[in-house]
């Protein structure tokens, strides 16, 4: 008799992500009220940091997969270049239409698709470890050459034209340019160069189950820093209005729910197995955040209204990505055939 093996926990740290964020959420706040700050260069350099660690664990020779495989690729693409930016566009206006500064915040957050924690719901989930490393890295180039022009299309130029003038927020897309260079590019390179040179000199198994957990830690560390930055400079603003977290969390979760059924009744109607759709629907429905982040406060400044509601997109992330995960692993027994492997079969 073949015993199953025991589903994969999170670390101690990712299990307590809402935790840490609402600690250094709390902690900024006080600083705030206590009229103390940290010191500026924190935060550049804290966003530059948290981005190096997925980066170095992205499999980029798992790419030609993703174009090997054209129907997996016409999906995801699909689902999170087309959907899910869309989604959060009517969304962001329907619930934010009366404060442009946040819905520009919400469109960031669904304009960055997913590099980091992704991973980690797929593996919880059971889901294909190959397909979602694929797209990961597919999702990694698209986001450095594509990020700047889809935030100007849908923050700039595409309010205007469906009647939503109010919402339009002017930006540039040179400056939405440059900061996607500096705080995606160059650890992007890093990571890149790390994978290249270190990878082949350590082994693989030494590479990926000891190099890459070891410096993972850096991206919640440096994501909690600047949180706290932020939020010692946004703590008057917090203890005022409240309520303005509420009504970012509110599309965000919905975003986040709505995502992840779309993307799986689209995987289930087209024939994907279990674990190729939960990696397709897990993708679609993450972000990536620290991009967001890192985009609203370059661009807006770290005080702005955007930046507020990019850094309240990890906080809701996290325990709704959570929920889905369970969600998931209820389909997983629907979805298994006898001798079937549903986590390795092909779509």
């Amino acid at each position: 008799m073949t015993v199953a093996a025991a589903p994969p926990r999170l670390s101690f740290l990712d299990r307590y992500l809402t935790l840490w964020i609402l600690l250094a959420m709390a902690l900024g706040v006080a600083l705030g009220a206590l009229h103390l700050a940290l010191p500026a260069l924190l935060v550049p350099a804290g966003l530059i940091v948290m981005m190096y660690p997925p980066f170095a664990r992205v499999r980029y020779e798992a790419l030609p997969a993703v174009f090997r495989n054209v129907r997996l690729f016409a999906i995801s693409l699909v689902q999170n270049w087309i959907i899910a930016p869309v989604l959060m566009f009517v969304l962001a206006a329907i619930f934010l239409h009366g404060q442009p500064a946040f819905f520009a915040g919400l469109v960031m957050i669904g304009l960055a698709r997913c590099i980091a924690m992704v991973i980690v719901w797929n593996e919880l989930a059971n889901g294909d470890r190959e397909y979602a490393a694929a797209l990961v890295a597919f999702n990694s180039l698209f986001q450095i050459f594509g990020y700047a022009a889809y935030a100007y299309l849908f923050i700039t130029v595409l309010p205007p034209m469906v009647g939503l003038q109010g919402l339009a927020v002017h930006l540039s897309i040179a400056d939405v340019a440059k900061s996607v260079l500096i705080y995606l590019g160059l650890p992007f390179a890093a990571g890149a160069a790390t994978r290249y040179f270190l990878r082949p000199r350590m082994g693989a198994t030494r590479y990926d189950d000891g190099f890459v957990p070891s410096i993972a830690p850096l991206t919640l560390v440096a994501l909690l820093v600047t949180i706290v930055a932020m939020f010692a400079l946004q703590g008057q603003r917090i203890l005022a209005q409240p309520l303005d977290v509420v009504s970012i969390a509110v599309p965000l979760a919905l975003y986040f729910l709505a995502m992840f059924f779309i993307s799986f009744w689209m995987g289930r109607r087209l024939g994907a197995t279990y674990g190729a759709n939960t990696a397709l629907s897990l993708t679609a429905a993450s972000n990536n955040f620290e991009l967001a982040i890192a985009v609203c406060i370059s661009v807006f400044g770290i005080t702005s209204g955007e930046a507020f509601a990019a850094v309240i997109g990890p906080l809701v992330e996290v325990p709704v990505m959570l929920a889905l995960v369970a969600v998931a692993r209820r389909y997983e027994r629907s979805y298994q055939s006898p001798g079937e492997s549903p986590a390795r079969s092909a779509l």
